[in-house]
């Protein structure tokens, strides 16, 4: 089966939501309608999460009565007391249990393999260098500094037979024998003291050897570890199987090529989610990320009689999708709300989900919900975006929302431009009365390569276990999105450098550096949307949690926080 291959339209159901312990029947949601109108379904569903409450009296009992609701129309979710649904076989075992057993996040092996990598280099350090070593390891300290993979000039189409494991657009960018997804394990590499290699522990023997500049010894183990790994299997087998080829194409210099191939955000069709769509609804760390962001949003609302929202990548529209919701019924909404999106001049004009259509579709549900409501597209680029392009007009209390975006953006580890903090400056300038930042917690950006594998490795082992909580491990969905969505990232991260990575996560304490350097004050959320959210995830597997730290909001699986929400003024 294709890597990137995309879904079956005829698949599809109309259940939007399917639990880890739902029917094995049951498929979920890139959900096909009859017409534009069934799009999006504005009584209480999945994008709904504050339903009809209003934030007065005890918030925490709307939060809970609201997902209650949903719970109710969405019994897929239920969970029994054994923790797995009487459909499920009595051979598959609980995933918060396989979690707490395999998670990444209690192993050690990573910092074990970091420590004897540090010894190696030490010693390395203490020889005596002549007039040739001192050139060797000039250039190696030069390669390592400038490398951005500009001079490494690969001819793909030499590059031996592909193969045809991934998807059409991608035939040309790989090294044969990509992992197969019924693939099973038929062989095991072999240690200095005779022991079996696990597929994690080859991973990152494999990350050692080229961060030693040794390909050969890398293609080998490639070769080991595409025999040990499928996308089918256990978490550790999927993150093995998607990390070893980007590990692949970082040898050929393959990963732009990859990561423009996959398409995360668009949607296959007019009546489909997108993969990130899909993402964004069955993992509780970004639901709940994105029910932060609009909280801090109607809080810095009451009282405005006009309310313009102005987000640089505004995706499909389903964090607005529940935020005009939620409007509908509350008595202290603006009586005007307007919304800007930024995008590229070409995405503003794709005729399935751009922007203009995401608008026009706001649009409907605004009208719908009795909510006087106003879309405006901006197709530029964001480096080139100025405040006169944004309109911001008298008498509008402006908020300004960054949902994994600014990641995206340059910083002035890759360019003396830093469009990363250019643009928050810009927005400062704006004097908006509330900002909103939602970004993954991890660094992938200013980390050498062999601490950037180990972050990704921690950090993607702990979003598929916890993906594998929520959707049955044969769902297809569960596939898309982590061979469209998480497999895009992990390529990018590890095969890419200088600007063709892009995919550049930072940690909470860096985010608050920015946004302070750039003039913004910490606006902390009040105690009850936090014991809100808390009574939410009481509904989910115990391994997700949540806490509060320098008043953002933290939201994880196990101890690995993998999303953090604040808000700024």
């Amino acid at each position: 089966m294709s890597f990137a291959r995309r879904l079956d339209p005829s698949a599809y159901t109309d259940n939007l939501y399917i639990h880890k312990f739902a029917t094995p029947s049951s498929s979920f949601a890139a959900r096909r309608f009859s017409s534009d109108t069934q799009l999006f379904r504005y009584d209480p569903e999945p994008y709904n999460e504050y339903g009809h409450m209003g934030f007065t009296g005890a918030p925490s009992a709307a939060f809970q009565n609201s997902f209650c609701s949903q719970q109710a129309s969405l019994k897929p979710y239920h969970v029994t007391d054994d923790g797995r649904s009487p459909s499920v076989a009595d051979t598959q075992s609980n995933s918060c249990s396989d979690a707490a057993k395999d998670s990444p996040v209690i192993s050690n092996v990573s910092q074990q393999n970091s420590q004897s990598v540090s010894d190696s280099q030490s010693s390395e350090i203490e020889v005596e260098f002549d007039e040739d070593d001192i050139r060797l390891k000039l250039q190696e300290l030069e390669h390592a500094l400038l490398d951005d993979g500009d001079d490494i000039l690969f001819d793909i189409s030499q590059a031996g037979s592909i193969n045809d494991e991934w998807a059409d657009p991608m035939k040309n960018v790989l090294l044969p024998n990509s992992p197969k997804e019924s693939e099973s394990s038929i062989s095991c590499a072999v240690s200095n003291s005779g022991a079996p290699r696990t597929p994690k522990q080859l991973l990152f023997d494999c990350a050692t050897a080229l961060s030693e500049y040794n390909t050969d010894e890398a293609q080998a183990i490639i070769t080991e570890l595409r025999q040990m790994v499928s996308i089918q299997g256990y978490p550790s087998e999927r993150i093995a199987a998607y990390m070893v080829e980007g590990l692949a194409a970082r040898i050929v210099a393959s990963g732009n090529g990859i990561y423009k191939a996959l398409t995360c955000k668009d949607p296959p069709t007019l009546y489909q989610l997108s993969a990130m769509q899909i993402l964004f609804e069955i993992c509780p760390c970004f639901r709940l990320g994105f029910m932060a962001a609009n909280y801090a949003i109607v809080e810095a609302c009451k009282g405005e009689e006009r309310l313009h929202i102005i987000d640089f990548d505004i995706n499909q529209g389903s964090q607005y999708i529940t935020l005009i919701q939620f409007l509908k019924n509350n008595a202290n909404k603006p009586r005007h709300l307007r919304i800007t999106g930024v995008d590229d001049p070409e995405t503003v004009q794709r005729p399935i989900g751009g922007l203009r259509v995401i608008g026009q579709r706001l649009e409907k549900l605004a009208e719908d919900c009795g909510v006087s409501f106003e879309f405006r597209a901006v197709g530029a680029n964001i480096g080139d975006v100025t405040p006169a392009m944004l309109d911001c007009r008298p008498g509008e209390a402006l908020v300004v929302n960054f949902a994994f975006q600014l990641h995206h953006l340059p910083d002035e580890s890759v360019s003396i431009m830093n469009e990363r903090d250019q643009l928050l400056r810009m927005v400062k300038g704006l004097h908006p009365k509330l900002v909103t930042l939602v970004e993954q917690d991890a660094n992938t950006n200013t980390a050498p390569f062999l601490p950037r594998f180990r972050e990704v490795y921690d950090y993607y082992s702990a979003l598929f276990y916890s993906l594998d909580a929520t959707l049955p491990r044969e769902s297809p969905d569960r596939m898309n999105v982590e061979r469209q969505c998480l497999a895009r990232e992990i390529v990018n991260i590890l095969a890419c450098e200088g600007p063709d990575r892009v995919e550049r996560f930072e940690v909470a304490g860096k985010w608050r550096a920015r946004m302070t350097m750039a003039g913004f004050t910490p606006c902390p959320f009040n105690s009850n949307v936090i014991s809100g959210i808390k009574s939410i995830l009481k509904s989910y597997c115990d391994r997700y949690k949540f806490h509060e730290d320098h008043g953002g909001l933290h939201f994880g699986w196990g101890e690995k926080t993998l999303i953090v929400s604040s808000a700024w003024q």
